[in-house]
């Protein structure tokens, strides 16, 4: 199984350049440590592709030399600002077709953070056979808006799967973290020109599900998106809270 992070901050946030590798959780570990640290105490992951834009590359290659893992990938893919970047599709697209990836792939989305180990989400993948999402509870409509909303059959089949929807069906949204089995990952590389936004993770698996069988887990704990200070300020006394 490859891991590869596909989206990656430019805000310039007032703490940090680049919010993966600067924002600091608990006990010295960025963001992207603790995803990788996980899944490194699950020895699953055959190599870790970490897509970059270009403005923040050096910043990937520093780190690379610190973390002392001989399975990092690094991919650039050239983009410089907000207005021309690649999108979270397209790098995932630049990942397997560059690298000739033919196996399943786990992607994480690098500004958030979850309170539980991804164990629980590649047994629930191995159980499955077939690529599968998070699913978690909004009661809110207005934060339903700017994610993704599913809909799902009694045996978590997903029967709906909606970017960003105007009138949400479900209260059920999915963060950023999927596992595509390597049947979809032969696929994925057809997506862009059948009219797949290359923007939001989410619309993958929007354009994938009525194509393949996907199935949505209930996420087991709790997921921290990281985008501004405050909410940076705010998962990293929780985070220390949950670490001690």
């Amino acid at each position: 199984m490859y891991y590869t992070s596909g989206r990656i901050c430019y805000k310039a946030l007032p703490f940090t350049i680049n919010i993966m590798l600067a924002a600091v959780l608990a006990k010295g570990k960025t963001i992207i440590d603790w995803l990788i640290d996980d899944l490194e105490s699950l020895n699953v992951i055959d190599e870790y592709i970490i897509v970059s834009n270009h403005k923040f590359i050096d910043s990937f290659i520093k780190w690379k030399d610190e973390k002392q893992l001989n399975n990092i990938t690094l991919l650039d893919d050239g983009s410089i600002s907000n207005e021309e970047r690649c999108g979270a599709v397209s790098d995932i697209i630049l990942a397997i077709e560059k690298l000739n990836i033919n196996e399943d792939i786990m992607v994480l989305a690098g500004d958030n953070v979850l309170d539980f180990s991804l164990k629980s989400f590649i047994d629930y993948f191995n159980s499955k056979n077939h690529s599968v999402v998070m699913r978690y509870y909004e009661e809110n409509t207005e934060r339903i808006k700017k994610g993704s909303c599913v809909m799902c059959d009694s045996n978590e089949k997903v029967l709906e799967m909606i970017e960003k929807p105007v009138e949400p069906t479900s209260n059920w949204c999915v963060p950023p973290f999927y596992i595509y089995s390597r049947e979809d990952v032969s696929i994925i590389p057809k997506a862009l020109n059948e009219d797949c936004n290359k923007d939001a993770p989410g619309s993958l698996v929007n354009w994938l599900y009525d194509k393949s069988d996907i199935y949505a887990m209930k996420m087991p704990g709790k997921r921290y998106d990281i985008g501004t200070v405050e909410s940076y300020e705010k998962v990293k006394t929780i985070y220390k809270g949950i670490n001690n």
